[in-house]
């Protein structure tokens, strides 16, 4: 079901009811053709679980999720991880973005498919990088959006 329908089939919405992640309670088979608002407001405070999922269905190595509310207008959560090959990276990023798909989220935004060195997947509130792990360890990007980091907030 996508966050954007006017309605969905019974099914679709009783799936919803079942998820323990969704406020949506179908009381007849009338209220489950129509979703309730607070159901799909809920939607993407389920997103980096969906894609965290998919990374995990795809085998991706050393996940490490950041949240980067607050910090930056561009997301609400930065996902890394590493594959390890160019190959798995491309077969992780497909796995993510049907994952998302599947969910009923708009597809992602892909960049740097051709060589999956680095693949970007912008979800609109999570930004996911996927990397061969020598990339991953030459950008470290944990270290720069870190919470940790020093003197970060000394600075006024």
């Amino acid at each position: 079901m996508k966050p954007s329908s006017s309605q969905a089939s019974p099914r679709e919405s009783i799936a919803l009811a079942e998820n323990e992640d969704s406020p949506l309670t179908v009381s007849s088979p009338t209220a489950a053709t129509e979703p309730s608002r607070a159901a799909v407001v809920s939607l993407p405070n389920r997103l980096p679980a969906v894609i965290l999922a998919g990374l995990e269905d795809a085998k991706a190595e050393d996940v490490v999720s950041i949240d980067i509310v607050g910090r930056t207008t561009l997301a609400d959560c930065m996902i890394v991880a590493t594959g390890r090959s160019s190959t798995h990276v491309g077969a992780i990023a497909d796995r993510v973005v049907k994952a998302c798909r599947e969910a009923g989220f708009p597809t992602p935004k892909i960049e740097g498919m051709p060589h999956c060195d680095w693949v970007l997947l912008d979800a609109q509130d999570a930004i996911v990088h996927i990397f061969r792990p020598e990339v991953r360890q030459f950008y470290n990007l944990e270290k720069m959006w870190s919470v940790d980091r020093p003197g970060e907030f000394l600075r006024g």
